[in-house]
């Protein structure tokens, strides 16, 4: 009898040991390591709205994207300004620039505007002209070439504070309720790395198909990172899974046929689709009202100055590498003087990072790593100090596939050579490259990440 008692005893104390660790298994897994990531994107606290008092709809939308985006109170901007109008003049502008310049605080890096019209100003564009300040330069008597903008494809997440320049970004679609619309497939976009397609159209308007120069080059650079089909057609039809849509024609046929995944960016090369309203060409807001997030068209006759119109390696690089919309956009015009920005400004659907435990370790992956050189740094906290452990060389654009050690120190940053954050090794300790962005534990090897050596964009 005490033999059996003794027995089940025993089994009784497996069975609750077998629970115990298989409960540990379960929980093991949340425990992981933290990851910082270089930063690479505005943020809200870095953008402000600005509402134009004398237009009850600019106030409610700018009052509804505050609150999408929990940009503070501080942060939304009242002007006033005849509403209403396609442009306004110069004078007229410069008092509301006035204006606004003597209330933004200085932390502020780029601009949500709440209205749709105006999108003038005299020879600019509003959102040229809200960045720049009004300067004739980046205007054109006819067809001429504008001022340049230092922020064109520039690894900057401070326009501000790099160059004294606030981009901004119109919040703009056919009424009110389209706009609401477009804020909420912006904020619904952020970090869903979506799994769609990239359509780069060869059209029969050979005066505004020249972007399709340079389409080899971005499926070459970009391919791996992103499906991108380059097609030869007026029209692209009945595509469920749009992220990318460039082309060159006055009027583009058939867009409501397809399907626009949340943060989608879409535009044509014509010479007034920013004629927001009652232009003689298929507006900006047409691809807004199809269901695009973002889109860009010039306002003013550009002529076909490829310059003057967004390069799409680089708002592609750039978007599918984490940065914001308005960044990806801003980044891809070189001279944009003339160019209407439309969309929701802190759109990100490719930021961020997944965790996992695979193993002994934590399997990080993220798309913010763009091609260079970068350190790994270990801390037992946030606070530091951090010693660079690694180096890794990332040699593709697309997703990057991090392992660390599961284990202490719990904190891991990734930093940008050359970002102004020092190393921290010690002295005579050198930090070495982990092969395909791996870091086994207590082991190290030296090689790059997998993929060719590229460079950004198709100029």
């Amino acid at each position: 009898m005490a033999k059996g008692r003794l027995a089940c005893c025993l089994a009784l104390a497996l069975l609750f040991a077998a629970a115990a660790a298989t409960a540990a298994d379960r929980v093991q897994p949340a425990v992981l390591p933290q990851l910082l990531l270089p930063a690479m994107a505005l943020t809200a606290q870095d953008v402000a709205v600005v509402v134009n008092d004398a237009d009850p709809a600019s106030v409610e939308l700018g009052a509804f994207y505050a609150e999408a985006r929990r940009i503070a109170p501080e942060r939304v901007l009242h002007v006033r300004f005849p509403p209403g109008r396609s442009r306004l003049t110069a004078d007229e502008f410069r008092q509301a620039k006035a204006e606004l310049d003597a209330k933004v605080p200085v932390q502020v890096q780029a601009y949500a505007l709440a209205w749709t019209q105006p999108y003038r100003v005299d020879c600019m564009s509003i959102t040229a002209a809200f960045a720049f300040g009004f300067d004739s330069r980046y205007c054109a008597d006819g067809c001429q070439p504008t001022r340049l903008s230092a922020y064109f494809d520039s690894d900057s997440i401070a326009p501000f504070k790099d160059f004294g320049v606030r981009p901004a970004m119109l919040l703009a679609a056919r009424d009110l309720a389209e706009a609401k619309a477009l804020i909420a497939r912006g904020v619904r976009s952020d970090e869903r790395w979506p799994a769609g397609r990239a359509y780069l159209m060869r059209t029969s308007d050979s005066q505004r198909d020249v972007r399709s120069a340079g389409y080899a080059q971005v499926r070459a650079v970009l391919g791996a990172a992103y499906p991108i089909d380059v097609i030869r057609a007026d029209a692209l039809r009945d595509r469920a899974d749009v992220m990318f849509y460039f082309t060159g024609l006055a009027q583009v046929p058939a867009i409501e046929t397809n399907r626009f995944l949340d943060g989608a960016l879409a535009d044509h090369l014509t010479s007034v689709g920013g004629e927001l309203l009652g232009g003689a060409q298929m507006s900006v807001l047409d691809w807004i009202h199809a269901g695009a997030t973002g889109s860009y068209g010039t306002a003013l006759e550009p002529c076909n100055f490829r310059q003057k119109f967004p390069d799409v390696g680089v708002a592609m690089a750039r978007y599918l590498s984490g940065e914001t919309l308005l960044e990806a956009y801003w980044k891809s015009v070189q001279m944009p003087g003339q160019g209407v920005f439309v969309g929701e400004p802190l759109a990100r659907p490719f930021g961020g990072q997944r965790a996992a435990r695979v193993g002994a370790e934590m399997e990080v992956r993220t798309r913010a790593l763009r091609p260079g050189r970068y350190w790994i740094q270990s801390a037992p906290s946030g606070v530091g100090p951090y010693r660079t452990t690694a180096t890794i060389n990332v040699t593709a654009y697309g997703v990057q596939r991090i392992r660390l050690p599961a284990t202490p120190p719990w904190t891991y940053r990734i930093v940008r050579e050359g970002a102004g954050v020092g190393t921290g090794a010690a002295a005579g300790e050198s930090s070495t490259a982990w092969s395909v962005l791996r870091m086994p534990p207590q082991a190290r090897s030296s090689a790059n990440t997998s993929g060719d050596s590229t460079s950004r964009g198709s100029r």
